[in-house]
């Protein structure tokens, strides 16, 4: 593994340095709006200001100088659905029952996949449960105006971003994907078509935007997110040229996958249409927080952003590296957890902090922030972290979880999770084995200490059991028909044939002649 090892020295320097630019500020405003940027599959390590030396994202990276830098920050799960339904609810995935992305095949249905699995994956809730009292809902009965844009992906009509407290929908319907491209005409219900060749983040901005504008004088909660960066990976020839000519000025690496223990993984950054994708949805941030400055609102705005899961190291289109976490989207180990998630509030220094935060704390964080009563029979799992952010005392450490009793598209095993930082056990259910690690120490999950630590191994075995116990979490079962010699025919084509068609690819996308069809996508309508 190509494990960077001066990650955390560089990450370090560069937020330290930034963060010292910020000069001391006012007293907050207390009657703030919200600005809500989520990101789809953007990995921990695809933001300059996180360490990539390939991306570049000036206007997010503005945001985390500015703001609050929570460096120990995870999704709620490793793939997007059950994540956004723990930002929208406070809770853990085995208690509001959304474990996998929803369209995923489960049970005997799962055999269609011809994967030769163990294990036949558990049911799963289809669509955000209308009990559940969201965010949106929260903040609207408060007076908020609601705004949504982009992947909703948390059930199907009748279970949509206005079915959810949200007034304005633009473009959150059933699907995780941006459906038809990146480019109009695209396929989506929710976002009509304007103009050929229009760019889907910047339209989504744009609306952010245009709602911004028309509700100035009103409080407002607007929910920018991004289709972005998820698969299928497009960009424009400009800048797919321009992160072409950047991997070769830095010198393109004979070989860019190795082999985890399921699929190949990607273990450098250097796939100029996924860069380009990245600068894209950077500029529609960008485009956002201008219109912010310009209203006069940055000032009592306060912005979060945040990525539903880690990057695509494995499966779907292999984007990026994750490096030096390991694993990405869909995996068990901090490459598929860990993500970006920073906070800015007007009048609050900037900083950063190492306490371990998930996705269902902004649900009470923001109540706090914004000077509302918290719910504490909704946001169950989330505690707000108000304090961290204005310099004050860490809350009370806490055990965190994660339930996934499915097989990831991306090379992911069912298992759980409880993280009592700076520990980290995995149980795995094709098998019941267990991994342990010590994460502060060991960053790229190398060495399990299970049998070194068994005190603490067998502590956090129960504290697990426990918890899914008391969620009556739904667990996968063993497949009758599972035929050993297949899965073992399966990992040998995906360790010879499969890795070597990723290698052409990868030096396919790097070919000073690429041309992925006439129009780029889309983006050059004739």
């Amino acid at each position: 593994m190509k494990v960077n090892n001066l990650y955390r020295l560089v990450l370090g320097i560069s937020l330290l340095g930034s963060l010292m630019l910020v000069p001391s500020c006012k007293k907050p405003n207390t009657n703030y709006n919200v600005l809500f940027i989520l990101v789809d599959d953007l990995g921990h390590r695809d933001l300059s200001i996180t360490g990539s030396q390939f991306y570049e994202t000036p206007n997010v990276d503005a945001i985390a100088r500015e703001g609050m830098v929570f460096t120990q920050g995870y999704a709620g799960s490793r793939v997007c659905s059950p994540s956004r339904a723990t930002l929208m609810t406070g809770k853990f995935t085995a208690r509001h029952g959304i474990t996998d992305w929803i369209g995923a095949r489960y049970g005997e249905d799962w055999r269609l996949h011809q994967r030769h699995d163990k294990l036949l994956p558990a049911a799963y809730n289809s669509h955000l449960d209308h009990a559940e009292v969201t965010l949106a809902e929260a903040l609207r009965s408060k007076g908020y105006k609601t705004f949504y844009a982009g992947k909703w992906h948390l059930g199907d009509a009748g279970s949509y971003p206005e079915d959810h407290g949200f007034d304005i929908n633009k473009g959150g319907w059933e699907k995780g994907s941006p459906m038809g491209g990146y480019f109009s005409p695209w396929e989506n219900p929710s976002l009509p078509n304007h103009s050929p060749g229009e760019n889907l983040s910047m339209r989504l901005a744009r609306e952010t935007a245009s709602f911004i504008k028309e509700n100035k004088d009103s409080a407002f909660f607007a929910v920018l997110a991004f289709y972005a960066v998820h698969s299928p990976i497009q960009t424009t020839r400009e800048k797919w040229h321009k992160y072409r000519r950047k991997a070769e000025q830095a010198g393109i690496d004979s070989t860019g996958f190795d082999m985890e223990r399921v699929l190949p993984i990607r273990e450098v950054q250097d796939n100029p249409v996924y860069g380009g994708l990245v600068e894209t949805m950077d500029d529609a941030v960008g485009l956002v927080l201008d219109e912010l400055t310009r209203l006069g609102l940055d000032d009592n705005t306060i912005v979060v952003f945040t990525s539903d899961n880690g990057g695509v190291s494995s499966g779907d289109n292999y984007s990026t590296s994750n490096l030096p976490l390991r694993g990405g989207k869909g995996y068990q180990w901090q490459g598929g957890l860990r993500v970006p998630f920073f906070i800015r509030v007007p009048g609050l220094p900037a900083g950063s902090s190492d306490y371990p935060v998930t996705g269902a704390d902004f649900y009470p964080t923001l109540l706090d922030l914004l000077g509302l009563p918290l719910n504490p029979d909704q946001h169950q799992d989330g505690i707000s972290v108000k304090s961290v952010i204005e310099g004050q005392e860490d809350p009370t450490p806490r055990a965190l979880f994660w339930h996934y009793p499915h097989y990831g598209n991306q090379g992911g095993e069912p298992s759980s999770i409880v993280l009592d930082h700076p520990w980290k056990l995995i149980h795995y259910w094709e098998d019941n084995r267990v991994e342990l690690y010590q994460i502060t120490e060991d960053i790229h999950e190398d060495r399990n200490v299970s049998d070194q630590f068994p005190d603490k191994r067998d502590q956090l075995s129960q504290q697990l059991d426990n918890y899914l116990n008391r969620m009556e979490a739904s667990l996968p079962d063993p497949d009758p028909e599972f035929d050993s010699l297949q899965a073992i025919n399966r990992r040998h084509y995906l360790t010879t044939e499969w890795k070597s068609r990723l290698e052409k690819q990868r030096l396919g996308f790097l070919s000073p002649d690429f041309q992925p069809d006439s129009t780029w996508w889309g983006s050059e309508p004739q």
